[in-house]
């Protein structure tokens, strides 16, 4: 007999907010059921007090008895790996699999995974911490290679109280992460993450990425995503931001063109597609994999994708347009050549019920003689891309 996926969650003790905005998150969508154990988290600080509270053992301990309930996954739903070290995560999570055989997560590494799905190096944060631990933060993110924008933190270390900070509160800390979003689109910073899974971000976090034009990550909300994710339930639950709407969506989109860089020694490459009820439209990529110092053209929506030369040639033909240079027709935009330094590209179209859904494009700043390996691999990619936008 079929049964809905069940979501493990081990959970700060003194935390009040995870459960009841799980509950909400889930609420009608008949994605999974969640199911809680909780291990002695009280306070926040940089201290050797503190840090004993996430000893990995209680949560072997909690991890053992939600193996009771054969859930499907197993996460901690707890932010500690951001200031103690995105390591001790990653070990936590292979103890909890080597105990129990579940695949395991945290919330730490759900919002990285996040950030990498969307592209996200430049990140804003939103902290009720004291600001030792909040400077801590920015830190382990920065060796993950995520520079962070951090909002004035709110100075709080009793775990029990955060989740007493005001929605509203919440909301004026995001705005303040999101900072320079309009004011300098080079300096601005990607998305923003409420990092506490004990402050109601969820919905603050959902109502303002519209207005602010950019990803906003709950670490409630991204916690529950990658969960799913791993528990194969692939989300597409709508009404609570887009990371929970399109997020596995984009990470599969990601995955398949980081692979495809590798495979093809190339520098650039990019997906663009016409999904939208995902929010995903052509005019900016769905995805972008990047070699070492390669300009991002990622968030660059000054082209009507659809009119191109190169694009109208991908939808009379729907083959793959090979181009080793570009002195023959038909020619990519001045600006592609100009400003991103591409001197050679393969295009693929990727097509959904007859249409032309959106392409691949890899990039080349050489000009290069594509090889049948490298049509291959556009070929596979091509089919994968087909397969995620069927499954998701």
């Amino acid at each position: 007999m079929s049964r809905a996926v069940r979501i493990g969650m081990l959970t700060p003790s003194s935390n009040t907010c995870l459960e009841p905005v799980t509950y909400d998150l889930l609420h009608d969508s008949g994605a999974a059921t969640a199911h809680f154990a909780r291990v002695p988290v009280t306070r926040i600080a940089l201290d050797s007090g503190s840090d004993a509270q996430f000893d990995p053992a209680p949560m072997l301990a909690a991890a053992r008895q939600l193996a009771d309930a054969r859930v499907d996954v197993i996460a901690w739903n707890g932010t500690s790996g951001s200031w103690l070290g995105v390591d001790r995560d990653r070990g936590l999570c292979e103890a909890i699999t080597a105990e129990t055989g579940i695949p395991a997560t945290t919330s730490t590494l759900a919002l990285l995974d996040a950030c990498a799905a969307y592209g996200v190096t430049r990140l804003g944060l939103a902290l009720p911490y004291t600001a030792e631990v909040a400077e801590r933060i920015v830190q382990t993110y920065a060796k993950e290679s995520i520079a962070c924008e951090l909002a004035e933190p709110l100075g709080i270390s009793e775990n029990e109280a955060f989740a007493r900070v005001p929605q509203p509160e919440v909301a004026r800390q995001i705005e303040a992460a999101a900072g320079n979003v309009r004011a300098d689109k080079h300096a601005a910073v990607h998305a923003v993450a409420v990092v506490c899974t004990n402050v109601y971000g969820a919905r603050p976090a959902a109502d303002l990425e519209p207005a602010l034009g950019i990803p906003v990550f709950d670490s409630v909300a991204a916690t529950l995503w990658q969960a799913l994710d791993l528990a194969g339930a692939h989300p597409a639950l709508t009404g609570h931001g887009d990371l929970l709407r399109s997020g596995s969506l984009r990470a599969r989109f990601q995955e398949t063109l980081t692979e495809l860089l590798a495979a093809t020694g190339a520098d650039r490459t990019t997906f663009r597609v016409d999904l939208p009820a995902r929010g995903l439209h052509v005019n900016l990529t769905a995805g972008e994999a990047l070699g070492e110092g390669v300009r991002s053209i990622r968030r660059d929506a000054s082209l009507d994708q659809r009119r191109l030369n190169t694009v109208e040639w991908l939808e009379r033909h729907r083959a793959p347009l090979v181009q080793s240079h570009f002195r023959a027709d038909p020619r990519p935009p001045q600006a592609l050549i100009d400003v991103y330094g591409v001197n050679a590209q393969l295009l693929a179209p990727v097509e959904r019920d007859g249409a032309m859904a959106g392409w691949v494009s890899v990039h080349s700043m050489t000009e290069r003689d594509w090889t049948g390996r490298d049509t291959a691999a556009v070929a596979d990619a091509v089919a994968r891309l087909q397969t995620a936008l069927d499954t998701h």
